[in-house]
């Protein structure tokens, strides 16, 4: 393996106020405009977002460009805003297939689709139930030459699926998780649904069911981690553990408290498959026993055994993991940490549990290809700044100025509870 020292090729490229959103915004990333450089969409919910609180909405929206100029905003800046607790409803996609972004958003009671571009409205929807605004899932259901249909769910309990016209194909109840994974498992064109412990089919058929899990599913991931040619699932939840597309479990790792995040990557390109990186919560502060709060991040290989565990030094318990790819053109996945107390500082990690590049501000992390230079670059935001990182001293500038820059699946599937998949 190259173990070339990338820890001083950090670049902060830019530093952006982004104060007029208002404070406890997620970021959302995606190119609005269709210039060839991806905006930034801060997502503020209303006073009322809490991780037990329902509903979520989302109180006002704002778009800047790489240049920090605010492009529009849509509702007014609360300061009393909730927090990131809990999912936000809002999601960057071309969810009708005219090659421009919208942005889809639970505002006042109603499903929002509004132009990328503008802001201005496109169409309005009624929520299929009162209940249906805790995140936005977009899939493709209806076998189209492009995801265009619509999941909603509540909390925990139940999910509704919508065509592109917004009319409901199929509703079901279950233990859902937070943040359903939609993936193509057997090749139909139409995705699947794993809702939690539960794969649907696109009709919303139970096909199988994990066994032998409690709690509820944190995150859920798809990819070839084996090297069989085929698609797992590995899921985060009380236990890790990964099934084959038919159902079957092939490990369980059960060295963990409680399995917060996961993220698949080719963290250690020297060993066979995918490794798994995850985020241990061994100690919660919110359980009413007083106790400080501690987690750890932990790296399993393809078959599930454990190439290292974290023996954290310091508070902190609710860390954020997730992989990045292609931070140097040369460079194999790294995973992000973030959110880590106050005493560790946002950072990249190699697969030995090294840290390659540090970050000098707290706060929440975005990722993606923001230019169209073929590398990803990393925004830490607070409630009034927007540093953007790369490790290239890149110009803030299209790689390919005026050509629609490909909004990734993981884009328009962002969440509190980071899923994804990795290509096979």
């Amino acid at each position: 393996m190259n173990h070339t020292d990338h820890s001083q090729k950090l670049h902060r490229l830019a530093g952006l106020d982004i104060s007029a959103a208002g404070p406890r915004c997620k970021m959302l990333l995606g190119d609005l405009d269709g210039d060839g450089r991806a905006e930034l969409l801060l997502v503020q919910p209303d006073n009322r977002q809490d991780v037990r609180y329902i509903p979520h909405q989302v109180q006002c929206l704002t778009a800047y460009n790489l240049d920090g100029r605010l492009l529009w905003q849509t509702g007014t800046p609360d300061p009393g805003a909730g927090s990131q607790g809990s999912d936000y409803p809002a999601q960057i996609a071309d969810i009708d297939g005219d090659g421009a972004l919208e942005v889809l958003c639970v505002m006042k009671d109603q499903l929002h689709i509004l132009e990328g571009a503008t802001g201005k409205v496109k169409a309005v929807h009624p929520l299929p139930a009162k209940e249906a605004h805790d995140c936005i899932i977009i899939a493709n259901l209806s076998g189209g030459d492009s995801p265009s249909d619509i999941i909603l769910k509540d909390r925990y309990h139940q999910l509704w699926a919508l065509d592109r016209d917004f009319r409901l194909l199929w509703t079901h109840q279950g233990n859902v998780g937070h943040y359903p994974w939609v993936y193509d498992l057997d090749g139909d064109g139409r995705d699947e649904v794993m809702a939690g412990y539960d794969l649907l089919s696109a009709e919303g058929k139970r096909l199988w069911s994990c066994k032998d899990l409690d709690d509820h599913a944190d995150c859920l991931w798809v990819g070839d981690v084996n090297g069989d040619g085929l698609p797992e699932l590995v899921i985060g939840g009380s236990v890790t553990v990964m099934y084959n597309r038919d159902g079957r479990e092939l490990w369980r790792y059960e060295g963990s408290v409680e399995s917060q995040h996961l993220a698949l990557g080719r963290f250690r390109p020297e060993l066979p498959g995918l490794q798994i990186a995850g985020l241990d919560r061994l100690v919660r502060e919110d359980d009413g026993k007083g106790l400080r709060g501690k987690d750890a991040m932990f790296l399993l290989d393809q078959s599930g055994r454990e190439l290292w565990k974290e023996e954290r030094t310091t508070d902190g318990w609710l860390t954020i993991v997730e992989a990045v790819s292609r931070f140097w053109p040369d460079a194999p996945d790294y995973i992000l940490a973030y959110r880590r107390g106050e005493a560790v500082l946002p950072a990249l990690y190699d697969g030995y549990m090294n840290i390659v590049a540090e970050f000098a501000e707290q706060g929440y992390a975005v990722h993606g290809d923001l230019l169209g230079s073929g590398t990803e670059q990393v925004i830490i935001y607070t409630d009034e700044l927007a540093a953007v990182y790369a490790g290239e001293a890149l110009p803030l500038q299209a790689a390919h100025p005026g050509q629609q820059l490909p909004q990734p699946k993981r884009l328009y599937s962002s969440t509190l509870y980071p899923g994804g998949e990795v290509a096979l």
